[in-house]
Formats: C-alpha cells, structure tokens, sequence
C-alpha cells in the first residue's frame, strides 16, 4: 500500500465525532481526520515496519499520517537527525507521547535525548524529554537503576515550568521511574518530597499527585510483596 492508498484510507475512516473528542483532551486537530489509535495501530500492522514509508508518512502532515509513521518505523534506522527533525514537528501531545514510546524510546539515543530535550525551552520539545524517561522506565527492562537515578534531579529542576503539557510529563515521569523496583520507588519518593517543599504550585500539584501514586497499595504491593 503506497502513502496515497493510505491517505485514501484514512480519508475514508474519518470522524468528525472523534475529532471532537480528541479537541475536547486538547490535541491539535487542524490536520485531523478522527481516526480512533485501535485502527491506526492495526492498520500499523497490517502495513509493516518501513523506514521509507515512515518518513513518507510523516511528511504528510496530516496528524494520523504522522501516528502511523511512528508506528511502521524501524528504530534501528532511525538517525538523531529524524529525532530532531520530527520533535520540532511536534504540534500535539499524543504525536509527541505516542511517538516517544513506541518509537524514540527504542532507538540508541533515547536516554541521550531524554535529557538534551529536557533542557530545551521549546513545549514540545521540553515535554518530549519527560515522554521519554517515563517510556523508557517502562519499556528497556535491561537499563540499569543508575540511568533512572540520574534523570531525578532533572525532574526536580524542571519542577516548577508551569505550562500544562510539560508538567504533567514531568509528573508523568517521576510516578513511572517510582513504579520500576523498590529502589527506585524510594528514590522517587524522596525526589518528590523535595520537589513539594519547593515555593511553587506547579511543583507542588507534581509532587503530590506523584506520590499519591508511589506510596499507594497498589504500587506498594506489586513492588515489595
């Protein structure tokens, strides 16, 4: 299936209802169809990994086109110069979480772009870096705690950027390196105790939703018993 059958598809699968919705959680639909993520991701696999129709994909511009991209790509061919091209594309936070955990997160830059794009004043860019820690908490089984470790005192420095789609990828990163093992649910735990005593609103809703999550039963229990 070439991009044009697959635009064609993507025409013919088209919510306005969904497009409604979608505005309602605030993702940009300015270039949206509606099409609900269950399709795109079967469609996904129907199509295949294809470096080449990934970039075909992504330069649609049409937001679907772009969820598919980052789902067909292979992220072994991935290259930091598609990562940087594509984060300063993103213009939507499912675009940029969707494409950091099923894609970026596998590629051998992650943990490197996790903390250059942390640093990063741009929205997309800032919270693309947070996407990625909390997906790489998740997904590289094989990391070792140290790399987690050192993305905490990133977390408590960007505690206080107070723009909505930033802040809770940094919340979004601190409950899942919480959530990985014991040790590391302690050293989130205490990073979010520091980030509550800190003289600002934006940190202190961080940290005490994070630890409402860390400290819960439910976490608790899958983590020590």
């Amino acid at each position: 299936m070439d991009l044009r059958e697959i635009m064609k598809l993507l025409e013919k699968e088209s919510k306005p209802e969904n497009r409604e919705g979608m505005a309602r959680f605030g993702i940009n639909v300015e270039r949206a169809y509606g099409v609900s993520i269950p399709s795109l991701r079967k469609m996904a696999k129907e199509l295949g990994k294809s470096h080449a129709l990934a970039q075909e994909l992504w330069g649609s511009g049409v937001h679907e086109s772009k969820i598919l991209a980052c789902l067909v790509d292979d992220p072994l061919k991935v290259t930091e110069g598609q990562m940087e091209k594509w984060v300063m594309d993103f213009d939507s936070w499912d675009i940029c979480d969707l494409c950091c955990s099923n894609l970026f997160d596998r590629t051998p830059f992650a943990f490197r772009k996790a903390f250059e794009w942390s640093s990063r004043d741009e929205e997309f860019v800032k919270r693309a870096g947070f996407a990625l820690m909390a997906a790489l908490s998740v997904h590289d089984k094989k990391a070792g705690d140290e790399k987690f470790l050192e993305f905490l005192p990133v977390i408590k420095r960007e505690a206080t950027d107070q723009r909505n789609f930033v802040r809770k990828a940094v919340n979004w990163a601190l409950r899942q390196i919480g959530k990985r093992n014991a040790k590391l649910n302690e050293a989130a735990i205490q990073t979010a105790k520091e980030i509550q005593a800190i003289d600002s609103k934006t940190a202190k809703w961080i940290a005490s939703d994070a630890l409402r999550e860390l400290t819960g039963r439910a976490v608790r229990s899958r983590i020590y018993e």
